[in-house]
């Protein structure tokens, strides 16, 4: 195990907030069934917690624990799509309540990236990613971006510099009732 990799799993064990390249922006995340650890990245991102987060899991299995059901349209779609992609699930399970939407709702995205997948794989439960900037603010396009804040706030940068490998947030669509897709964010 790399050592990124090993103080990272530490950092999440110990409810603590982590600073990751994921497979879009800069995240900020934290074991995303620990609800004090939570309430550390709404406090730092100046967030109200009405607001949802992202979680990320490592495959299906993994999502499947965390969400009632999974959309057989959801399916066909994170299957035919290479861009990353955000899946608005209705009722979550298992996970922090400060985490999930008002509607029961959780947003979760399967991220590819190696490291992720690892951290993921060997923490074994869903990890909080939201965007490294406090609310309101422009979503930076890479970690010389990342306000000082955030580096300060966080209990640990991970030192991957170049492992993200876009530039932009993922997109997050939600599944009506009929089945349709909704477009949250492109």
């Amino acid at each position: 195990m790399s050592k990124e990799l090993s103080i990272s799993l530490k950092v999440l064990k110990t409810g603590k907030l982590l600073l990751y390249p994921t497979d879009t922006v800069w995240g900020i995340g934290c074991d995303a069934t620990d609800e004090a650890a939570v309430k550390k990245v709404y406090l730092l991102k100046q967030r109200d917690d009405s607001k949802a987060l992202v979680c990320l899991v490592k495959d299906f299995d993994m999502l499947s624990k965390y969400v009632e059901s999974i959309p057989d349209r959801a399916l066909e779609y994170l299957k035919q799509t290479e861009s990353p992609t955000t899946i608005i699930y209705p009722k979550a399970k298992h996970l922090a309540e400060n985490l999930i939407a008002e509607d029961g709702s959780i947003a979760m995205r399967i991220c590819q990236t190696e490291f992720c997948q690892n951290l993921l794989k060997e923490f074994d439960k869903p990890i909080v990613s939201t965007s490294a900037n406090i609310s309101g603010e422009p979503t930076p396009k890479g970690f010389e971006e990342i306000d000082d804040q955030i580096l300060t706030g966080v209990d640990y940068v991970v030192n991957l510099h170049d492992e993200n490998s876009d530039t932009k947030p993922s997109r997050i669509i939600k599944f009506n009732s009929e089945g349709q897709v909704q477009i949250i964010r492109d």
